[in-house]
């Protein structure tokens, strides 16, 4: 059996690149995968090559040609009119060996697990329940308590909070530290969450629909975390970040997961010592137009400096079938890619530019955004019931 090809589009560059001319196209896509796996995937260097790899579903891909796929677990393809058991994929060396395991998040409200990097031993990928029930389909691998350890971001059993890993015994099940109170409506299916530093106090806050929690100065004992109302929307991943350049946090989210609708949310100065926040339309939320663009089901973002100017840009796209070809708002259209390019200007206005990455992609819950190829500008890695797509920059 011959090995195989590299992906033209790797190729390519470099023929032209001898040829003194640039690639024709910003993007490189590169189809991994055709069949429903996974809705998510990440980065990271698996085999310790210095090489960026792909996780996604049952496999992880070698960089930097990707060619050569490696079974995590036993591939199982899933049905398009359902789900996969694979929702989330994070990196972490979580037995400190020196090789990075994969954390996956599978069915809302079902467990997280890491899978147990073998090294050069080569051996199969043992796996390890970390934490059941994940709640709400946005949960979180990150820093939310700012001491750069990551804890698991989610809700279970209708509250929101952590849960942490046992540093001194890592086969151990994680312990849930719960940050808010119980509240009736939060289950296994309840969209929207993300966390960001909001009042400036260095220290990293809850976000969910409603609004967000701040983190108290100890978090000894589990104290309940301090309510801050605010319409965020019940979309995906709730994001924050400076938008505007004027030092204070904004916020990024989509408006509903299975409708319409993306803004950027502006913090003002405060008024009578509370945070208030307005509102940015980048998506209307209603099917017609905003600046000749259109799409439903927002299901994942993510922030990444796509066109190089170090700014941060928003990735997100239309989720395909999220409930089915006869459910939600235009099931069937495609499954659309986008970019939205932050653009300041020298009197303070942020606005976002829409760029098209891809019309037959889209995202799953999990949308992955890094510079994997030393360019400068973002990658963007797709996982969903369209299957696994990567697309690497090639812009000058």
């Amino acid at each position: 059996m011959s090995a195989p090809r590299a992906p033209l589009c790797l190729v390519l560059p470099l023929l032209l690149a001898a040829a003194e001319a640039a690639p024709s196209a910003p993007w490189c896509k590169i189809d991994l995968e055709r069949n429903f796996f996974a809705e998510g995937g990440t980065f990271g260097d698996l085999n310790r090559d210095g090489v960026a790899d792909v996780v996604a579903g049952p496999w992880w891909f070698e960089g930097p040609g990707f060619t050569r796929r490696h079974e995590l677990y036993a591939p199982q393809a899933a049905d398009p009119l359902g789900y996969s058991k694979n929702f989330f994929a994070f990196i972490e060396d979580f037995n400190a060996d020196g090789w990075p395991d994969v954390l996956i998040i599978g069915f809302p409200g079902e467990d997280a697990s890491w899978l147990e990097n073998p090294g050069s031993r080569n051996g199969p990928w043992q796996r390890h329940p970390a934490f059941a029930p994940v709640d709400n389909e946005s949960p979180i691998f990150g820093d939310l308590l700012g001491n750069d350890e990551r804890v698991l971001v989610c809700m279970s059993g209708g509250r929101g909070g952590y849960a942490r890993r046992n540093p001194q015994d890592p086969t151990a099940m994680w312990t849930f530290h719960p940050a808010t109170p119980a509240r009736e409506s939060w289950g296994r299916f309840t969209h929207g969450l993300g966390f960001g530093d909001i009042n400036g106090d260095g220290r990293p806050d809850l976000l969910e629909p409603e609004g967000w929690w701040e983190q108290p100065a100890s978090l000894a004992g589990d104290p309940v975390w301090k309510f801050h109302p605010a319409k965020f929307g019940a979309g995906a991943q709730i994001l924050v970040t400076d938008v505007n350049g004027d030092g204070r946090a904004d916020v990024i989210a989509s408006a509903d997961a299975h409708g319409y609708g993306l803004a950027w949310i502006e913090q003002l100065p405060a008024q009578g010592g509370e945070i208030v926040f307005r509102r940015h339309e980048l998506l209307s939320t209603g099917p017609e137009k905003t600046n000749g663009v259109q799409f439903s089901q927002l299901h994942a973002l993510a922030l990444a400096d796509i066109d190089g100017d170090g700014l941060p840009d928003i990735v997100t796209g239309k989720r395909w079938w999220a409930h089915g070809p006869a459910h939600d708002p235009e099931p069937n259209a495609a499954p659309v890619l986008y970019a939205f390019l932050l653009r300041r200007t020298a009197g303070g206005e942020a606005s976002f530019q829409p760029q098209l990455i891809d019309d037959d992609s889209g995202v799953g819950t999990q949308i992955t955004a890094a510079d994997i190829n030393g360019d400068g500008r973002a990658d963007v890695l797709s996982v969903n019931k369209h299957g696994i797509a990567l697309f690497l920059s090639t812009a000058p």
